[in-house]
């Protein structure tokens, strides 16, 4: 199959989940503990973000910080925050695609925010898909079937019947992340992604459909050197359900 906005602004002057600013802290010692602790910098960083503040804990040495104004979940921040704190992306890039409000975002290894989409999301609410979908023809899938199903997917590029160049999120049922296909004039499909409203994104048959410029621009460039991990948050379970070490006390991971 070819074909997800919220309450928190993250500012032009943010760096992102984990940014580029050092927190200011009196002494040096502070700084390498604060550093040292995984599961507290991840919670601080989280905090952060749900204040919409403009200064982040830097992990790293300081970096530009994309120019971005994008709407952020409280949910979205967490979860990402504890994706770095727990390593549970093994060290690649990863992305968020929060269902709740339609969208797609996009972090490095370290938890840096690189960019975010409104996308566009299966017509049927709903975090599993119908066992054998991704052998059947389009035309026989039902509206109640076109679900986009939540968990944690290992994606690559790829490509569609030797087409244009496609993010494989859950190959066996036929999921991928691509560009905006144009569909029918009915679908309107441009016109969802540009409404400032997520309630009229679900229109495809399960794929994630995101503007042309943001696939070609953030997604592809961060693919192109091997795999990455794809978080799709669910609309219907607990985070819980589906993501079993979610919640966990990050210190106690490796």
């Amino acid at each position: 199959m070819v074909q997800t906005r919220s309450s928190m602004v993250l500012g032009s002057g943010a760096g992102g989940i984990f940014g580029r600013r050092h927190l200011r802290v009196r002494s040096q010692g502070s700084i390498q503990r604060l550093r040292n602790n995984r599961g507290l910098r991840a919670f601080i960083t989280a905090l952060v973000l749900w204040l919409g503040a403009s200064s982040v804990v830097a992990a790293a040495p300081a970096r530009p910080a994309p120019a971005l104004k994008i709407p952020i979940s409280k949910t979205a921040a967490q979860f990402a925050a504890w994706v770095v704190a727990s390593r549970d992306a093994d060290g690649l890039p990863f992305l968020i695609v929060d269902k709740q409000n339609a969208r797609v975002l996009i972090f490095d290894p370290e938890g840096h925010l690189g960019d975010a989409s409104p996308a566009l999301l299966g017509l049927a609410r709903g975090d599993d898909s119908v066992p054998g979908i991704g052998q059947r023809k389009l035309s026989s899938i039902k509206p109640s079937e076109r679900t986009t199903p939540a968990g944690r997917f290992a994606a690559e590029l790829g490509n569609d019947f030797g087409a244009k160049d496609i993010l494989w999120v859950d190959y066996e049922n036929a999921i991928s992340l691509h560009r905006v296909v144009p569909g029918t004039v009915k679908d309107r499909r441009q016109q969802r992604l540009a409404s400032p409203s997520a309630l009229d994104n679900r229109i495809t048959f399960g794929c994630i459909n995101v503007p042309a410029q943001f696939f070609d621009m953030s997604v592809r460039p961060i693919f192109m050197a091997g795999k990455g991990i794809v978080y799709i948050l669910p609309e219907v379970r607990s985070l819980k359900s589906v993501f079993p070490r979610y919640g966990e006390d990050t210190s106690a991971f490796p």
